[in-house]
């Protein structure tokens, strides 16, 4: 969503409105969707202006379809994230490379409008969990004939330990 640099005022202005998802749905697709999201994110927002720096705060909510990597069942969760941002006019500071501590959370804007798209998506992304798993208690999948532990109990016998060292169970140790 773009925001005019001109619209934004000291007055507190709220927004409700639905961020696309094509471009980060398509991010997460490679090499492997292990997440898929709806067509639209719901995204709350509050925005003013204090001097030339724009304050930006909300949260965007909306259910994310996972694969979990255990079982490759699919699941739902809830995506509920917040955030805040805050845009610095571009400056000759904002390009020497010798930001201050206190520059590090600022996002620089240039021109008359500010996009807060990009920033969505980086946050939505680190939002994610790295690892997509529909529950702590997931089986899994059985390494042998390849069932659902967590549907059928199969009757496969796992060796246990590494098969790589099989042949070190057999030696016989004389004590």
């Amino acid at each position: 969503m773009k925001f005019r640099v001109h619209d934004i005022d000291a007055a507190v202005k709220e927004l409700r409105y639905e961020e696309p998802t094509q471009e980060l749905a398509s991010l997460l697709a490679q090499p492997v969707a292990d997440y898929r999201l709806p067509a639209h994110l719901t995204v709350d927002v509050t925005y003013y202006r204090a001097g030339n720096d724009l304050f930006f705060q909300g949260s965007v909510d909306g259910e994310v379809t996972g694969t979990c990597s255990r079982c490759l069942e699919d699941y739902t969760f809830p995506l509920a994230l917040d955030f805040a941002f805050v845009f610095a006019p571009h400056s000759e500071r904002s390009t020497e490379g010798d930001l201050e501590e206190e520059d590090a959370d600022l996002t620089f804007y240039q021109g008359d409008e500010v996009d807060l798209s990009p920033l969505l998506r980086d946050q939505i992304i680190l939002a994610l969990p790295t690892r997509p798993i529909c529950g702590e208690s997931c089986a899994g999948l059985c390494s042998i004939c390849g069932a659902n532990r967590n549907v059928t109990q199969c009757t496969c016998h796992v060796e246990e330990g590494d098969p790589r060292l099989a042949v070190l169970r057999k030696l016989k140790v004389h004590a």
